[in-house]
This record gives C-alpha cells, structure tokens and sequence, in this order.
C-alpha cells in the first residue's frame, strides 16, 4: 500500500471513530431529535453532529479535499480529490433503535480521462459490532467488535437459482417492478435486509446480489470499492460501473451479466 493511500485509509478510519463516538452516545436516546427534510425524510440531531465532526476532522487534515456530505451539501467543486459522507446510513432504522446503521465514508479521485474511482472505503456499523473497509488494490476486510480485521470475499455462485438476493423494499422500482419480482421468484433465497448490510453481505459471500432502485452517491460511495475489492462488482441497475446511476447492484461478478438481464424492462 503506498504511503499516501496508507494515510487517506487512516484518515477514513478515524473519521469513522469520531462519528461512532457520536452516533452511539445517541442511539436510542430518549431526547434524541428528529425533523423532517424537504424530501420527507427524517434526519436526527446525531446525523447533523456526526457529518459536522467528520468534516470539521478533514479540514483540518485535508484542507485541499473537497466534501460532499448527505445533511450539509457539496463543497467539492474544482477538487480532484473528495470524500463522500453519509453520516447515518438507515436513519429511520437508528431513529427506531433497530441497530442495522452505519456512518458511510469514501475518497473519491478524479481520473485523467475525466472519469472518477473511489479508492477509500468506510462503513462502520458500531451498534453491529462491525466496520468494514477497503482501499484500492489492498483487499477488503471486516473487523468484529474491535478484533483483529479478516479479509473478505465474494462467493462463487453462477446461476441464480442457487443465488441468495437481498434487497431495500418494493417501493420504487417503477417500471422494473414486474422484472425485480420475478428474479426475486427465481432464485433460491430473498431477504429485504437492505441499506449497506446487502451490499457488505455480498462482499462477505453471505449474500450474491444486492439490489436497491433509489441512491445516491453518499449511499453507494464506501461500498463500490468494498465490494470491488472483495472481487465482486458494483454498478448500476442498467450495468454502469460507478456509484453516478441513481441506483445500485452489487454481485459476486458471476452473477451481474444475469441480473443486469433480468431487470430489464421488458417492451
């Protein structure tokens, strides 16, 4: 690993710390506050705090990076280096005290063809007892409760009869309802776990398809390279590599060329 990806995957990890420091004191408190963004979500005082420390942390060590973050916008116009925040990924979860939530951090660059790649990944669950993370070309790992972090990989199932798929819910898939359905009708074992669990199950090789229809890219950032690194791949639904699609698909690799078939919109 070179010394600056080293350092940037360091960095990542101590933003991780800061925002599990906060997070953790919150959940399931009994004060905790909760208001409602102009798109109906909810979003609670632990978001806010979470996201402000995170940024606070990267200005003072990354002066030069740009930040695009879920609750506080984009300040990341002319870098050719950003980090891309979700400082509560599953909030109504939090919110509910269901412990499937995760602060989410990646590094994006700028490539010289004008292209972008995530090189840094963090997702740390703490209420799970788990973070995993990556680093471009370095591998993907998990940590159990602190312990000593183990490499991670993706299954080797080819045919989605034998596929485990996991996905959010039923509600947005618009016109790729019908063909999201029937997938799911085929293979051998579904589950809406959703949010960043499906996606870091398929990294594991717990789970061979992660499937959600609505993202953005504070939602997809840490976990494209997690699951990239574990040898699996993370597109759109239409197949585009990146986290720019507005929706996401995780596989084992084996499986993406029949999943990207199977949704379809069929004419």
């Amino acid at each position: 690993m070179s010394s600056l990806r080293g350092n940037d995957l360091a960095l990542a990890m101590r933003l991780a710390d800061a925002a599990d420091s906060i997070t953790m004191a919150r959940y399931q408190s009994i004060d905790l506050v909760v208001t409602t963004k102009p798109d109906d979500s909810p979003v609670t005082d632990a978001d806010k705090a979470s996201e402000e420390a995170i940024r606070a942390l990267l200005k003072s060590h990354r002066p030069d990076d740009g930040i695009v973050g879920e609750e506080f916008g984009d300040d990341a116009a002319g870098a050719e280096r950003y980090w891309v925040i979700d400082p509560i990924d599953g909030t109504k979860n939090f919110l509910r005290g269901v412990p499937t939530w995760a602060t989410l951090i990646g590094l994006i660059e700028k490539q010289s063809d004008g292209s972008e790649v995530v090189v840094v990944g963090v997702v740390s669950a703490p209420a799970l007892f788990r973070r995993w993370y990556a680093s471009e070309g370095n591998g993907a790992f998990v940590s159990l409760n602190g312990g000593t972090p183990k490499r991670i990989s993706v299954s080797q199932v080819s045919e989605i009869k034998d596929a485990s798929i996991s996905y959010s819910d039923f509600i947005g898939w618009d016109q790729r309802l019908a063909p999201f359905q029937e997938l799911l009708e085929s293979a051998w074992r579904t589950r809406g776990i959703g949010d960043f669990w499906s996606h870091m199950l398929v990294a594991e090789g717990a789970v061979d398809v992660a499937i959600e229809p609505k993202l953005a890219i504070w939602d997809m950032a840490a976990l494209d390279i997690v699951v990239r690194e574990a040898g699996g791949r993370f597109t759109n639904l239409d197949g585009t590599d990146g986290i720019h699609g507005g929706n996401g698909l995780s596989t084992n690799s084996a499986l993406h060329a029949t999943v990207v078939e199977a949704l379809k919109v069929k004419g």
